[in-house]
């Protein structure tokens, strides 16, 4: 809206400013169409999510996955979604989601140039108390002319063309990334578009937020514990930060992108690489976070530059603001030393 009452003729979707941001790179429009196709099954999860509990998608479907985590009713149907949606945009070749055991291999006759990894549902484990869930995805380009396999989406952070987010809150927003900064669009349910709404979104350089899950502090090892300590009762004289876990990664992420301080999924003695996967919920999170200037690290190295050997594997996550980024690695290889 431009005024009260007056509408904004001149409105840009996803889809226009990625069109405008490929004519600047010469591209070939392929990836417009495969972010479009991600964008409608995003609108799809956001009206199951919305009416979930009406229409009795809440709950347990019996099933596990390949990670251990109970498989949800909304999981099975955004993990379809996503997956035919894709499919059916004639842009992708292999598809890897957290709910399948193995790459997606996609039929000769609908095939495209990329590589695509994702989580449907982040956050599962919150639905049935209607906290924060969200999508997670990135978007490698397939480097051969090989027949497609999981191989191909074997590839560090790095190598991404593309990465972003859809969160289901209070309104549905999807944030990308195509390596030129990061933008924030908002789903206008009258519309039924995504509308830019956060320009080239940058975090700042220190927050006075930490989000950790202190539950595990038991198993913590002792940089991270001596970070929050350092955190809760600071010796200069600055006010502790103040703590906020959702639970959902997305949530937690976005919070950070949004108000600063530092996001931390470490690694501890039962997991020492913690929980979170590479390649659809670290590098897709650490490319959004540095491209809006922030950080991402495991505390010994950056998300990005790690090599991965299988398509499941999981890494140590630290990530946000700069500052508060450095100043945990500084910890990590103090006591590394030791």
């Amino acid at each position: 809206m431009t005024e009260q009452g007056a509408f904004d003729t001149n409105v840009v979707t996803v889809t226009r400013f990625v069109m405008e941001e490929g004519r600047k790179a010469k591209g070939t429009g392929e990836l417009t169409t495969l972010l479009n196709s991600i964008c409608t099954a995003v609108k799809a999860i956001s009206s199951a999510v919305r009416k979930a509990g009406i229409a009795h998608l809440f709950g347990i479907s019996g099933n596990t996955n390949v990670t251990g985590d109970q498989v949800k009713k909304l999981d099975i149907l955004s993990n379809d979604l996503v997956i035919n949606m894709i499919k059916s945009s004639f842009t992708s070749c292999v598809l890897v989601s957290e709910e399948n055991e193995h790459a997606i291999i996609v039929e000769p006759e609908r095939r495209g140039k990329y590589v695509v990894c994702f989580d449907p549902l982040d956050g599962s484990s919150n639905i049935d108390c209607l906290v924060s869930i969200g999508t997670i995805f990135s978007i490698y380009r397939k480097g051969t002319d090989d027949e497609p396999s999981e191989k191909d989406a074997l590839k560090p952070g790095r190598d991404l063309v593309a990465a972003g987010y859809a969160l289901y809150g209070s309104a549905t927003m999807i944030v990308i990334t195509t390596g030129n900064g990061v933008n924030g669009f908002m789903l206008d349910p009258a519309l039924g578009e995504f509308i830019l709404v956060d320009r080239d979104v940058r975090i700042k350089k220190r927050g006075n937020i930490l989000s950790i899950n202190e539950g595990y502090a038991m198993y913590f090892d002792p940089a991270v514990t001596e970070y929050l300590q350092k955190k809760k009762f600071p010796k200069d004289g600055s006010k502790p930060y103040g703590a906020r876990y959702i639970g959902s990664m997305v949530a937690d992420v976005h919070r950070t992108l949004m108000y600063g301080g530092i996001f931390l999924y470490p690694g501890n003695v039962k997991s020492p690489n913690g929980k979170l996967r590479l390649l659809y919920e670290g590098n897709p999170m650490a490319l959004i976070i540095e491209q809006a200037g922030g950080m991402a690290s495991t505390g010994f190295e950056n998300i990005l530059d790690i090599q991965p050997k299988n398509i499941h594997e999981r890494c140590p996550v630290a990530m946000g603001s700069t500052e508060d980024v450095l100043e945990y690695i500084a910890l990590c290889k103090k006591h590394a030393r030791n």
